[in-house]
């Protein structure tokens, strides 16, 4: 009996050691994981992927006024005079589907925090009118969360469901992925992200096609102003690429059936582009857009020498403009094209330039002006200088120059100048 006590006691003992060398913090590695792996907790997903950058620079702008705007830079692009500016953070966590013709899935979440996610996210905020403090380098902003399928049809037809990057334009959202440091006129003139479902389908190594159904441009709700109207937008587009992969062509369509937050009412906004959006909320405004880019890499340049174009119509019936309008329901048309060039000296320095032009039929491109000023007519012209003197590190110089009629504008005055206006600024992006 006592013998039988005697183990029962031990095991009691052994148990409760047992159970306090766990609390202890002492525990060894090994033991942690063995916990972790009898709870279910995977601590490793195979084939997810975390990328991004971070991205900070220093831009100055010799404008006139001290707090005077220059029609078309964004928003971060603009602080009066000199800024330091924390451009992005970028995070994207990401499991691609493999390049097999079979059904899977895969996911994309891109997350920015910094300036540029400011001006991103509300394209409506004004810059620099009676203040220099619009920017906000701890801005969150959400740039695309989608579910990516692919169904085994043909070639393999894939489908991105939830948020995305715009389809149109030669320039995107990542800064550093551009050419040059500053956002283009004609990136400030299209939509950003829509949220819906996109399919694209590969015919071939020359030809593929997207197809899509979103709720509009810049906007997580239906194309409409408010509760009063109901609509979508429709997108597609054809890409053709060279056989021998030096060249790729790009044509990019968007029709949207109700109202659209397409781009933002213009001067002194960070962006400029048209407000379809009418007083009333009857649904009235809709937008037509075509873009369509390329580039070319000659093969005698052995890959050093890149050319590419940029080229924008579109048109809307947009709203009563409260300063200066006959009324709702008359016709905004806006039209641009932008040339570009980068030449890759050596592995560690390339230089990159831009020329674009914007305009349209009517001063709505711009808030104050409305449907009776003239025509806009804008300009720029920008220089970028590259250097890649370590892996993972990209540093560039810019200088910028715009120019045209309605250029730029003092704050508090709804009167625009042609002044030239002049920038300049230099960037350091860190990506891993």
């Amino acid at each position: 009996m006592r013998s039988h006590f005697s183990k029962v006691l031990i095991a009691l003992v052994a148990t409760a050691s047992l159970g306090l060398a766990d609390s202890q913090p002492e525990s060894s590695a090994r033991d942690t994981k063995k916990v972790l792996q009898n709870n279910f907790l995977e601590t490793e997903q195979r084939g997810i992927h975390l990328s991004g950058y971070v991205d900070a620079g220093y831009s100055y702008n010799f404008n006139s006024s001290s707090k005077s705007a220059v029609n078309g830079r964004f928003g971060s692009d603009e602080a009066s005079r000199g800024d330091f500016n924390l451009y992005a953070v970028k995070l994207a966590l990401e499991k691609a589907m493999t390049t097999e013709n079979k059904a899977q899935a895969g996911f994309r979440t891109d997350v920015m925090i910094g300036e540029d996610a400011y001006y991103l996210a509300n394209r409506y905020t004004p810059v620099n009118w009676g203040s220099n403090d619009s920017q906000n380098s701890n801005y969150l902003f959400l740039e695309q969360a989608y579910v990516s399928i692919r169904a085994p049809v043909g070639n393999g037809w894939d489908f991105k469901v939830g948020k995305f990057a715009s389809i149109l334009g030669y320039e995107v959202m990542e800064r550093p992925a551009n050419m040059n440091t500053t956002y283009g006129l004609l990136f400030d003139s299209m939509p950003l992200y829509y949220t819906g479902v996109l399919s694209s389908y590969k015919f071939d190594d020359y030809i593929d096609m997207k197809l899509g159904v979103v709720n509009g441009s810049n906007s997580d709700n239906n194309t409409t102003t408010s509760g009063a109207g109901d609509g979508c937008a429709v997108l597609a587009a054809l890409n053709i690429t060279a056989p021998g992969g030096n060249a790729n062509w790009s044509n990019n369509f968007q029709y949207s059936s109700n109202e659209d937050n397409n781009t933002a009412w213009g001067s002194g906004n960070s962006t400029t582009g048209v407000s379809t959006q009418s007083d009333s909320d009857d649904g009235s405004g809709h937008a037509l857009i075509f873009n369509s880019w390329g580039n070319w890499s000659p093969k005698f340049a052995d890959n050093k020498l890149l050319f590419a174009f940029n080229a924008l119509l579109a048109t809307a019936t947009t709203g009563a403009n409260a300063f200066n309008s006959t009324g709702e329901g008359y016709t905004t048309t806006w039209y641009g094209a932008g040339a570009y060039a980068k030449y890759q000296i050596n592995d560690w320095f390339y230089l990159a330039s831009r020329g674009e032009f914007l305009s349209g039929n009517n001063g709505s491109l711009f808030y104050y002006q409305g449907n009776l000023a003239g025509a806009p007519s804008r300009w720029e012209y920008t220089i970028t200088s590259g250097f890649n003197v370590i892996d993972n590190l990209l540093i560039r110089a810019e200088y910028r120059l715009d120019w045209g009629n309605q250029t730029t504008q003092s704050s508090g005055d709804p009167s625009v100048y042609s002044a030239p206006a002049h920038y300049a600024g230099a960037e350091i992006v860190y990506s891993f």
